[in-house]
């Protein structure tokens, strides 16, 4: 059953930890992306909030690829790509 707030939302405001969990992002992700200025969170009483409509314009420039990058496979110990490194 649904939570009878998150049908009729009171508030604009959305706990910052509690939608990063919705989607399937750590705290550190979160971090990440305030540093990088993707979010304007609100401080109430040392607990981090975010708007519905931040939340609304970020998935819109998300989905617009302003936040993509090039993909880079990492590097093993031996300095050689993952790919080139296992030789069966």
């Amino acid at each position: 059953m649904k939570d009878p707030a998150s049908a009729n939302p009171t508030s604009d405001l959305v706990a910052f930890e509690r939608w990063l969990e919705e989607i399937g992002k750590t705290p550190a992700t979160g971090w990440r992306w305030r540093q990088k200025g993707w979010f304007k969170t609100v401080n109430i009483s040392g607990r981090l909030y975010v708007s519905r409509a931040a939340i609304a314009e970020f998935e819109r420039r998300a989905a617009a690829g302003e936040f993509a990058k090039v993909h880079q496979t990492p590097r093993r110990k031996s300095g050689k790509p993952a790919s080139e490194a296992f030789q069966p």
